[in-house]
């Protein structure tokens, strides 16, 4: 996604925020933003909402439908989204939405990749660990890569820890390598 759209979808993850706080709807509103998400990433939705042939109304009646549990100030959201064209941003404002929440609640999401499998007690050292290394409570999110051979890379926001076989490898070939 281009860096301007990038921005875009920060800025209405930003105002939508600010609404959440001053309600303190965080909840209600990160459950809203994920439905709208979810719709976008439905491609027939997606594809009947980007056509210049289906009018604005049509598309509105749509998504009134699809979200008509949504709070008047979510559906007011998928309407200006609509409006101005940027319905195609939902994921995205919900992705930027989520890590302020995080970032809020002094939380850091960390991707955490294994060669195998590892089970919930091991996930949870690891969070932990993870947590005394930054200071905050950590959330894992498992990935498996066998080309690691073992050991775990993380990466919490731009930090990245690579405690795997394969960079331990990596690392002592380039000290024996000749200068």
């Amino acid at each position: 996604m281009p860096v301007a759209r990038t921005g875009i979808a920060r800025r209405y993850a930003e105002a939508v925020f600010e609404i959440a706080r001053a309600h303190d709807s965080f909840e209600r509103w990160m459950g809203e933003l994920e439905a709208i998400a979810a719709l976008q990433q439905d491609r027939e939705i997606a594809e009947f909402l980007a056509s210049p042939a289906v009018s604005l109304s049509t598309k509105e009646q749509l998504l009134a439908r699809e979200l008509s549990g949504m709070s008047a100030e979510g559906l007011n959201l998928v309407r200006l989204l609509l409006r101005k064209g940027r319905f195609a941003l939902a994921p995205q404002i919900a992705g930027h939405f989520r890590r302020l929440y995080d970032e809020y609640r002094g939380v850091a999401m960390a991707d955490v990749t294994s060669a195998v499998p590892l089970g919930s007690d091991l996930l949870d050292a690891v969070a932990q660990r993870l947590s005394a290394m930054v200071g905050r409570q950590v959330v894992v999110e498992a990935h498996v890569d066998p080309s690691i051979l073992g050991g775990i890379v993380a990466r919490i926001g731009d930090q990245l820890i690579d405690a795997s076989v394969k960079g331990r490898l990596e690392a002592l070939k380039r000290r024996l390598a000749p200068a």
